[in-house]
């Protein structure tokens, strides 16, 4: 029997939830797991941390439960993890100095930080690492220029065992244009694995020669065990800024379409409330009535969180407070009925 997720990606009703490959607030990962899982998301993109891991997993779970005391069954979605091959904002975290900071200073960078994650407090302040997802907007604001990235690499050893485990059904591997040898790299020490997972994705932005060298990768990683994903990062992690912003995401979305490349073309990287309507005017979404190619779905991850920002709490699980579980699913229901032929929430 085809899986419900597999089924998404074939029909062009595939979501997933980005909580973000450096992103380690484990209520904020259980929680949005939970929500979005309700809501009917078919896949979970979480960092390759155990404990990250236990988190969505757990919110999964409380989820079915939930569902089930309500006569209901949600899908189970597919929980992901990533890798790269190099730099990559994805995989980095903000650093500064509290102490090199001027007490007159106006800390734009508190304001500008989407996810909370800097503070200034008589018992702690700086960048709480836990939180910080690499979006890099506090870079450039900061008065005196103290603020640093710090850029890591995603460990296979500790991937490994997730997969060996069937902790996690899915692998992504962000790469670059410029990163042909570090793929190549990469990619013989993950193809003993690739039986385990039940898709591969690949991550890449636009940049000089990117179709030519998807193509590249596809001749080099063909043939698969398992369906291929090919995630186009429109505009990374900018989702929440502004309506625009999609418009990165479905253009590139669209330029990998045409290149008719094997596997599935899913957007990412500014994707937000308005994605799917500029898909819909494009003519990029399945249409039972065509039989022309089709976008296969879309990836959330800084709009997605940022919906449920203010209902989730700091460390009780969701569904302690039903009325906020349902405005939670509500909202998040809201982001994900679009791409579903049948929207209802599993919550009423």
């Amino acid at each position: 029997m085809i899986q419900k997720p597999l089924q998404s990606l074939e029909q062009g009703h595939w979501f997933k939830l980005i909580c973000g490959a450096s992103f380690q607030h484990l209520p904020a990962v259980r929680n949005l797991s939970l929500a979005y899982t309700l809501a009917g998301a078919d896949c979970i993109d979480v960092a390759a941390d155990p404990a990250v891991i236990a988190a969505a997993t757990d919110g999964i779970n409380a989820a079915i439960e939930v569902a089930s005391s309500l006569g209901n069954a949600p899908t189970r979605p597919w929980l992901m993890v990533s890798l790269n091959d190099g730099e990559d904002p994805h995989f980095r975290k903000a650093v500064l100095d509290p102490a090199r900071c001027p007490v007159d200073c106006p800390r734009p960078c508190v304001t500008i930080c989407p996810a909370q994650a800097i503070l200034f407090s008589e018992g702690e302040s700086g960048v709480m690492g836990d939180r910080c997802y690499g979006c890099g907007r506090c870079l450039p604001i900061c008065p005196i220029d103290q603020i640093t990235a710090e850029t890591h690499r995603a460990s296979l050893d500790a991937v490994v065992p997730l997969l060996v485990s069937h902790q996690v059904d899915a692998l992504e591997i962000h790469t670059h244009p410029t990163h042909r040898p570090a793929f190549a790299r990469l990619w013989h020490q993950v193809r003993p694995y690739m039986h385990r997972l039940k898709v591969l994705a690949i991550s890449c932005p636009d940049g000089e020669g990117h179709i030519e060298y998807l193509r590249a990768l596809y001749e080099h990683i063909a043939p698969l065990p398992c369906p291929l994903i090919w995630q186009t990062d429109g505009r990374p992690m900018s989702g929440d800024i502004g309506d625009g912003t999609t418009r990165a995401a479905v253009r590139l979305g669209k330029k990998v379409l045409e290149a008719q490349l094997p596997g599935y073309v899913q957007l990412a990287g500014g994707t937000n409330g308005h994605t799917v309507v500029k898909l819909k005017a494009n003519g990029l979404l399945n249409n039972e009535m065509s039989q022309s190619a089709h976008i296969a779905g879309v990836a959330y991850g800084s709009y997605a969180r940022r919906l449920l920002d203010s209902l989730l709490p700091d460390a009780e699980p969701l569904e302690q407070d039903l009325s906020r579980l349902r405005q939670a699913v509500d909202r998040a229901e809201a982001l994900v009925g679009p791409l579903k032929a049948n929207r209802g929430t599993l919550m009423y």
